[in-house]
């Protein structure tokens, strides 16, 4: 965009509080934040509630969150009793700190979007990777999209079709804890063809 990123003093304090202040106007201004909740994840969420609230107290027009990764997303549900779904409790910090909009890039699930009270931008890293591999020339008849688990089979669907249609294979797992997994059977034609294994999450990189 040609622009300087803005200048901003960040700092801890010896009980480890974090410390923000912004080193220049933005009193009228649409503010981006860039700021993504990867390790460490409560770290770097408190420091965007922080700068929220800094420039929402600095008299800024407009304050976008923009975060290309997006802590706790994937407790956006419960799959076991008395579990937390902490999606929307981040989404609730995040919009009573200030964000007017939210910038998010392929979310752990589309529904993540409607726990916020604000707007959401929800974009994909889809684009890019079709591009790569159309670059690669691979036959499509050589092509398999492998989604691995059932619960991705949605996202590599609509993957395949966009790759002339290309044929899918599914993992069938069975978790037994969390970042745990076994996989069980393969459902689909894998052998002597190209997999294009495509996931929402990469934690540990246990499952891949």
């Amino acid at each position: 965009m040609g622009l300087d990123l803005g200048k901003i003093k960040i700092k801890r304090f010896a009980d480890g509080e974090i410390y923000v202040q912004l080193q220049e106007s933005v009193r009228g201004c649409d503010v981006f934040l860039v700021q993504p909740t990867c390790p460490p994840a409560n770290e770097n969420i408190m420091e965007l509630l922080v700068m929220i609230d800094a420039c929402r107290r600095a008299s800024a027009k407009n304050i976008t969150a923009v975060i290309p990764y997006f802590g706790y997303a994937r407790a956006d549900r419960k799959t076991q009793g008395r579990e937390s779904i902490a999606a929307k409790l981040v989404a609730n910090l995040i919009t009573e700190a200030g964000a007017n909009r939210v910038l998010a890039c392929d979310l752990h699930s589309g529904q993540s979007m409607g726990y916020f009270d604000i707007p959401v931008d929800h974009v994909y890293g889809q684009p890019v990777i079709l591009d790569y591999l159309a670059s690669k020339a691979i036959s499509s008849d050589d092509l398999v999209v492998v989604s691995p688990d059932v619960g991705g089979v949605a996202r590599a669907r609509a993957f395949a079709k966009k790759l002339s249609d290309a044929p899918l294979a599914i993992v069938d797992k069975r978790r037994q804890g969390h970042n745990v997994a076994e996989v069980m059977n393969l459902i689909g034609d894998v052998k002597g063809k190209v997999a294009v294994m495509v996931d929402d999450m990469i934690d540990t990189a246990g499952q891949l």
